[in-house]
């Protein structure tokens, strides 16, 4: 019994020995591991019907806590449960694919509620999030634009058919963006036939941001490289008129002073048209990660 009561005074004077720090430490890893109930761990509260599970979920995604509100939606995500609230427990699932960056299920997300619920409240809203979807998944300008072009139509077409919906203003903002990626492209795309010399292929691609993405910032810069495929092909004369008249309708300016900055140069260039130069290999653009040697381009 000694040995025994010796012992227990021995480990109560170890506990009260522990730093105070040192408990604040392991109660920061129990809560971590969820040992604690109640103390912010990743199990979900009970819920008795599907339409407290929708609620949960809600107030879930509305804390910040989107992974949860998947789990707790888990039910709706191959079928409705028969519950009448099926078609805004799917949109809210997008929404929550949507936050995690999981683009491709809340594209699928978003193509379910528009092709099994067309009639419900939340479907135009869907229309507009399965463009957000789709550019989640695009990529830059230097590479394929399918997802752009994708997202593009959807967004044009949710304005199209909701011009009064509440998001018609966003969508017209994105349908800017997307554009103006489309229209890098060409314009990267004509800028590498720059500095290859091949100044005709150039110039079809500066024609095609100017006529077809005229809307878009990189129009003037599309002008001015027009402008210098041309006198590289013997048209300088032209080229020359349209940058003063550039220099003149955008004076004061960025690119008014790039137009004139130009003209200043392009005064003192030899007449006639330049060759382009010998290439073994077809000019066809390179990797954006293998840019060609040598520079020369027009990119601002």
């Amino acid at each position: 019994m000694r040995r025994e009561k010796t012992r227990s005074r021995r480990a109560r004077t170890r506990l009260r020995r522990v730093p105070l720090a040192a408990w604040a430490a392991l109660v920061a890893v129990a809560a971590g591991l969820g040992l604690f109930s109640g103390c912010g761990g990743s199990v979900l509260p009970q819920v008795h019907d599907e339409a407290g599970r929708l609620d949960l979920a809600r107030r879930l995604y509305a804390k910040g806590d989107a992974g949860l509100a998947v789990e707790a939606l888990a039910p709706f995500s191959t079928s409705g449960s028969g519950s009448a609230n099926v078609d805004e427990a799917v949109y809210l699932l997008g929404l929550c694919h949507l936050k995690m960056k999981d683009f491709s299920a809340a594209q699928a997300d978003f193509e379910r509620l528009l092709r099994d619920y067309p009639e419900s409240d939340s479907a135009p809203s869907a229309m507009y999030r399965q463009g957000e979807a789709l550019w989640g998944q695009a990529r830059g300008p230097d590479f394929d634009q399918e997802y752009t072009l994708r997202a593009l139509d959807q967004w044009m077409s949710f304005r199209r058919d909701h011009p009064d919906h509440w998001l018609a203003a966003e969508a017209t903002k994105r349908i800017g963006e997307s554009r103006a990626r489309l229209a890098t492209k060409l314009y990267r795309t004509a800028d590498l036939y720059v500095k290859l010399s091949e100044f005709e292929a150039a110039r079809g691609y500066f024609h095609d941001v100017m006529t077809e993405y005229s809307d878009t910032p990189l129009y003037g810069d599309a002008m001015i490289g027009w402008a210098i495929s041309s006198a590289k092909l013997g048209e300088r004369d032209t080229a020359i008129t349209l940058l003063q008249n550039m220099h003149e309708e955008y004076k004061g300016t960025a690119i008014g002073d790039k137009a004139e900055k130009m003209l200043n140069e392009m005064k003192h260039w030899k007449s006639g048209p330049q060759k382009a130069h010998r290439h073994n290999k077809p000019n066809e653009p390179p990797p954006p990660s293998q840019p060609p040697s040598g520079g020369g381009g027009i990119t601002p």
